[in-house]
């Protein structure tokens, strides 16, 4: 199994848009796609606000769905629009996404290629390819993005000025991307390659 991992380092900044372009880009390779939402006190770790996350049982802090609907307008459908085989939203209250691998390596088994969307399982998996989405334009920076970005094999970035900060974290790869797609075709050549494919 290859795993991609895009992250970003806040919300909202295209991770999924990367994600897509990157399955998009690299049609008919059977991909799963994930998407992780942690929660805590109502809220959603993803946009700060009030959501449906949460799961129904206070005994299982943690739950996985897989997206049917490639009609919708969540990002799950996106994938699934992108052409993954197979999507799952994960929820995960915050805190707790070690005692949910279990249950995600146990959906992934047998996948071929699977790309996710989270910063975070990064503690707890190490992907063949890290890329997170950067911009300099958004102040916001999640400690967790900050943190991993040494990690990274390669970094996204939205506008070009945010080179210098990452000047700090070695010689990576950096592609220029733009919205809508938040993606490029050196990129998508980037992920084949580092993939094998």
């Amino acid at each position: 199994m290859k795993v991609v991992v895009i992250g970003g380092q806040s919300r909202n900044i295209g991770k999924t848009s990367l994600a897509c372009g990157v399955i998009a880009g690299l049609p008919g390779r059977a991909w799963t796609a994930v998407k992780i939402t942690q929660f805590g006190h109502g809220l959603c770790a993803a946009d700060g606000k009030p959501c449906d996350c949460a799961t129904d049982d206070p005994e299982h802090p943690y739950g996985i769905s897989r997206e049917m609907d490639r009609d919708g307008t969540s990002d799950t459908s996106r994938l699934l629009r992108a052409g993954a085989r197979t999507v799952y939203w994960m929820r995960v209250l915050q805190g707790q996404l070690e005692e949910a691998m279990p249950m995600l390596h146990e959906r992934l088994a047998g996948s071929e290629n699977v790309v996710i969307e989270s910063n975070s399982v990064l503690d707890f998996l190490d992907p063949d390819i890290y890329v997170p989405v950067v911009d300099a334009s958004v102040e916001d920076y999640k400690a967790s993005a900050r943190r991993l970005l040494p990690r990274a094999d390669a970094y996204a970035v939205v506008g070009g000025a945010e080179a210098a900060k990452l000047a700090a974290y070695g010689a990576r790869p950096r592609f220029a991307i733009t919205p809508p797609t938040y993606c490029s075709p050196e990129l998508v050549e980037f992920v084949r390659n580092g993939l094998g494919l």
